[in-house]
């Protein structure tokens, strides 16, 4: 998270963009059918530890604080971030060219803990005609960037095809420097709340490129 922590102190003169950020470990699982056709995403998020502590003091939960959680607790703790507002794409986005892809909302929920840290699953199905996976673009991220997303997890192919996976990671250092360059044209008093804000989150995602033959 070192450059996360770089960005967080060139935005500190700025209180918008100096909001403390949750930060989000995250996997994928690309469900295929035999045609080659994407079908589902299973979405892992590891959330950073002090978010962790303040959801379970929260809800109550993990009171002797071994960090373990039971199974009653597990399953009162699931679906507890899949309450998404109508519009709320999850923070994840799948194009093919310029068309984005349509998500089902989250299903089948769960959640645990690891290491002292909520890890949750949500699975997504792809509605609408079925997505040739020969050449997909997925993204992870919150454009707003206050929730920090870093594909840390695994990310993995489920079906009868053998799929080739790519990962494209951004330039921080050029990103950065283009934010710094920005933050540098503004003066001090500047009201970001009443201005564009700008939405930096997908500059600094990390790209997977999927692609399946398609039979």
């Amino acid at each position: 998270m070192r450059w996360i922590a770089t960005l967080l102190t060139c935005c500190l003169p700025f209180p918008v963009l100096a909001h403390p950020h949750v930060f989000i470990d995250t996997g994928l699982e690309f469900v295929v059918d035999d045609a080659g056709n994407l079908t589902h995403v299973r979405v892992t998020w590891a959330y950073d530890e002090f978010y962790s502590l303040l959801v379970l003091e929260d809800m109550r939960l993990d009171q002797d604080g071994d960090g373990v959680l039971t199974e009653a607790e597990e399953k009162f703790l699931s679906g507890f971030d899949a309450q998404w507002v109508e519009g709320y794409n999850g923070d994840l986005v799948i194009r093919m060219g310029e068309t984005v892809i349509p998500l089902s909302g989250p299903l089948e929920p769960q959640a645990t803990t690891e290491d002292a840290r909520i890890v949750t699953t949500h699975l997504r199905s792809v509605e609408g005609t079925p997505v040739p996976a020969s050449d997909l673009s997925i993204k992870a991220f919150d454009e707003s960037f206050y929730t920090a997303y870093e594909v840390t997890r695994p990310v993995t192919v489920s079906g009868p095809v053998i799929c080739q996976i790519d990962r494209s990671d951004p330039d921080i250092d050029a990103e950065l420097a283009q934010m710094q360059a920005f933050l540098r044209t503004l003066d001090a008093d500047y009201d970001l709340e009443e201005n564009d804000i700008p939405l930096v989150g997908e500059k600094f995602a990390t790209e997977i490129r999927l692609s399946c033959p398609n039979t």
